[in-house]
C-alpha cells in the first residue's frame, strides 16, 4: 500500500471537500525502514530533481562529539538506551534522531536523521 502525502478530503471542520485534481505520483510516500544497530547498510533514494538520498538501514558507529574538548570521535554502538519517540524501539535497536545510545566512549545522544542523512552523528552526554 502506498503512503499519499497530498491534502485531505475533510475540512479542518470535518465536512467535505471538492478535490478539484487527482492524486500525484510526487505526493506519495516512502514505506518505513528503521535504523538498526548492526553492520553499516545504506540505500540510495532518487528524490525530486534527480537528487539523491542515501538511508542508513544499519549503523554500528556514530560520529561522537564531545564538548568539552569540541572533537569528533569514531565510536562504536553497543545498543539503544533510551528511545523518546518510541519505547519499543528501545528493545528492537531502532535508532533515530533524540534516541540516547551507548557507545564505547559513553552515552550520547542522536543529534542527526540517519534515515535522511545516512549517517549518526551524536552529542556525548556528561
Amino acid at each position: 500500500m502506498a503512503l499519499w502525502q497530498g491534502k485531505s478530503k475533510r475540512k479542518p471542520s470535518g465536512g467535505r471537500l471538492k478535490l478539484s485534481r487527482g492524486k500525484r505520483k510526487f505526493e506519495i510516500g516512502r514505506e518505513k525502514q528503521f535504523t538498526k544497530v548492526g553492520p553499516v547498510s545504506l540505500k540510495k533514494y532518487r528524490t525530486k530533481g534527480a537528487n539523491i538520498k542515501m538511508r542508513m538501514l544499519s549503523a554500528d558507529y556514530a560520529n561522537v562529539m564531545d564538548r568539552k574538548t569540541n572533537t569528533v570521535t569514531k565510536a562504536k554502538i553497543i545498543n539503544v538506551k533510551i528511545n523518546p519517540a518510541n519505547p519499543n524501539f528501545v528493545q528492537r535497536n531502532i535508532i533515530n534522531k533524540g534516541t540516547t545510545i551507548e557507545t564505547d566512549i559513553g552515552d550520547a545522544v542522536v543529534t542527526s536523521r540517519p534515515g535522511q542523512s545516512g549517517a549518526v552523528d551524536a552529542v556525548l552526554v556528561e
